[in-house]
């Protein structure tokens, strides 16, 4: 059987995100997971499928791995996918109890490839297309996010011109649309795949140098 063609993401599945925030147990996960398959998994995987052109994509499991958390709670309160073109670079889509998030850039890196990102920032032409590109982004509307050292990477001077970007260690932008009207509608997977184009000059240049 193939994927349903994308309808929209349900307001049911906003509903469950905000039940299971409230009682996150397996209780409650075995007497609801009828509404996760049916409002959250099969929606989103239909909205994978929509947004084929970008490349395969990963729907995270529903568990959460507490091993090393001290938040024991079992199940994660959204559910997200994700298209790589790269090591843990790509796009990103989550829906939760609050509505639909987009995001797009590098989520992690190993020690090696952070120093191949600050060398390329370094470099006068190619770090200042990222500042330009992240830039753009945010006077778009986009949030600059990811994990940067409070001070300045060792050897890098604090007045370097892009030391601001040379402080992070994962990079990426992100809008929160909420739960706007098209949410429930097939026209969901547009606006996704408009915010994905947007985000493309970044997702390309990460893509690039890591």
């Amino acid at each position: 059987m193939g994927t349903p063609t994308f309808g929209g993401i349900p307001e049911a599945a906003l509903d469950f995100y905000e039940d299971l925030e409230a009682d996150n147990s397996k209780t409650f996960w075995a007497a609801h997971k009828h509404v996760y398959d049916e409002a959250v998994l099969a929606p989103v995987a239909a909205l994978a499928e929509a947004l084929a052109e970008f490349g395969p994509a990963k729907i995270f499991r529903p568990h959460r791995d507490a091993r090393f958390s001290k938040d024991k709670t079992p199940y994660k309160t959204h559910q997200g996918v994700f298209v790589a073109v790269g090591p843990s670079a790509g796009w990103y889509v989550q829906v939760d109890a609050s509505g639909l998030m987009v995001a797009g850039g590098f989520y992690a890196a190993t020690p090696e490839a952070i120093a191949q990102y600050r060398a390329t920032v370094d470099d006068d032409v190619r770090g200042s297309e990222l500042v330009r590109i992240v830039t753009d982004l945010e006077r778009a509307g986009y949030e600059r996010g990811g994990d940067r050292l409070k001070t300045s990477p060792r050897g890098v001077a604090p007045t370097h011109p892009r030391i601001d970007l040379l402080r992070h260690r994962t990079l990426t932008v992100s809008r929160q649309f909420g739960c706007p009207p098209w949410l429930s509608t097939p026209a969901c997977a547009e606006h996704v795949a408009a915010a994905w184009r947007e985000m493309a000059p970044l997702v390309e240049w990460c893509r690039q140098v890591l």
